[in-house]
């Protein structure tokens, strides 16, 4: 195990607010409204690539990596969504989307424009890009999963929603229309 602490047990609401950032009750009333059923599994702090196995156990999925990545010149910002198990390669994915060398955006824009911080991103904090300033990218690999898991916009916390559902009817709720790419696994 991880060392972390995990509760064991699996939700299917929203938590009492009560010690919960807005923005994390703002994610469960949302999809709520949208009608995505999703299983919330609730833990400490997930500092390292294994504690998130261990919570990706737990809820019976595997493992997605969200990335916010950003051009040179700081001025379009991508959400990346693929397989944990593949490594990011930011030639193949900038030649993918004709775009120049991405790297890892500041923590300042994520939080500007998702409204999360380091070690929380997720496809939910799209609910917070009103203004449309980051393109979601996705490996197609991650579309032939029946769920994925991700936070609802806190690292505390973690969700398994069905993949239709996130295709379907969060990002059209949210006004966000992916890329798809097909990025290379490890040789």
């Amino acid at each position: 195990m991880s060392g972390i602490y995990i509760d064991p047990n699996l939700y299917t609401a929203k938590p009492d607010p009560a010690g919960r950032l807005p923005k994390e009750m703002a994610v469960y009333d949302l999809l709520e409204q949208l009608q995505i059923p999703y299983i919330r599994l609730d833990h400490e702090v997930t500092p390292s690539i294994e504690a998130c196995h261990d919570v990706d156990r737990l809820l019976g999925i595997e493992l997605c990596k969200n990335l916010f990545l950003c051009n040179a010149g700081k001025n379009k910002f991508y959400l990346l969504m693929m397989p944990g198990t593949k490594q990011f390669k930011t030639k193949e994915l900038s030649r993918q989307i004709q775009s120049s060398r991405l790297s890892f955006a500041p923590a300042e824009f994520m939080e500007k424009y998702l409204d999360i911080t380091p070690g929380s991103v997720s496809v939910l904090g799209l609910m917070n890009d009103r203004e449309h300033q980051v393109q979601l990218v996705i490996d197609s690999e991650v579309t032939r999963q029946e769920y994925i898991g991700c936070h609802p916009c806190i690292n505390t916390s973690s969700l398994k929603l069905k993949t239709s559902d996130i295709l379907e009817k969060f990002l059209p709720a949210v006004e966000h229309t992916p890329l798809f790419v097909d990025l290379p696994a490890e040789i």
